[in-house]
């Protein structure tokens, strides 16, 4: 165990999804897979409650710790504050703190253009991952305050580069970038720390992605310079971890692209 045994971590999207190898495909089961090894328990959030069941099988199992999973879905027209309190609130009455937050959760209309996109498309985006961060990282803030905890948001190379057929994705994650780097400015007397990542990681999502929207992927996803897409625990969630961790509290409102190359920015 580490850094983070007895400690709390809240993953949104963080449940288990298999590739057509039947090897894991999710990055949020990849980042608690990370954090369960660390000894950290973990409060994992997505839709799907089968997939929330089969990562708190798994988890549990393999690593000894505890899992709660917590169906929850930010959508428009819901009392999202509400569903995000009962989360955040479930978290301290089962393991009494929370030391880590991190908003992977996001849904899109990924492959429909900006001249085509609906107001529901764009809401799907807007509310999945920008108001999920922003209503998460509200409700955590005073128990990450005591902890003097860390926050991970998820963003995209979509929104770095414009990727076509992205626009609601790519504004919802630039939505989140800047939301991150207020936060960093405010929060940071509290002993909080806010860091973005934008990873590149072959998923189920991606291979669905693929398969559903061929012309769209072909223009965005290209094979890094490092020749492989990321594992999402030992190239992705292990970086979360750290990020999380004692080494990197120094490092505040900064955007890291785990891209393996694809990345590079001035």
């Amino acid at each position: 165990m580490g850094f983070f045994e007895g400690k709390t971590a809240i993953i949104t999207g963080g449940g288990y999804a298999a590739l057509k190898d039947g090897s894991a495909g999710s990055i949020g089961y990849g980042i608690a897979t990370a954090f369960a090894k660390e000894g950290a328990n973990l409060v994992v959030t997505g839709r799907n409650e089968q997939k929330l069941a089969d990562a708190k099988e798994k988890l549990e199992a393999a690593f000894g710790i505890k899992v709660l999973p917590m169906q929850a879905d930010v959508a428009a027209h819901a009392d999202n504050a509400a569903t995000v309190q009962r989360v955040v609130d479930a978290a301290v009455s089962e393991f009494g703190r929370i030391d880590a937050l991190v908003n992977n959760a996001q849904a899109s209309a990924s492959g429909v253009s900006l001249a085509d996109h609906t107001t529901d498309q764009f809401d799907l985006a807007i509310y999945s991952g920008l108001y999920a961060a922003f209503y998460y990282m509200q409700a955590c803030y005073p128990h990450l305050k005591e902890t003097k905890g860390s926050i991970v948001n998820f963003a995209s190379g979509a929104g770095l580069f414009g990727n076509v057929g992205q626009v609601a994705y790519a504004a919802a994650k630039e939505g989140i970038r800047g939301m991150t780097r207020v936060a960093a400015n405010e929060w940071g007397k509290d002993g909080i720390n806010v860091n973005v990542v934008c990873p590149l990681a072959w998923t189920a999502a991606l291979e669905r992605f693929q398969e559903e929207y061929p012309d769209a992927f072909t223009a965005n996803v290209h094979m890094p310079p490092m020749g492989h897409y990321g594992d999402v625990e030992r190239e992705i969630g292990r970086v979360v971890v750290q990020l999380c961790g004692p080494d990197f509290k120094f490092m505040s409102g900064e955007t890291i692209t785990l891209e393996g190359g694809m990345g590079l920015r001035p």
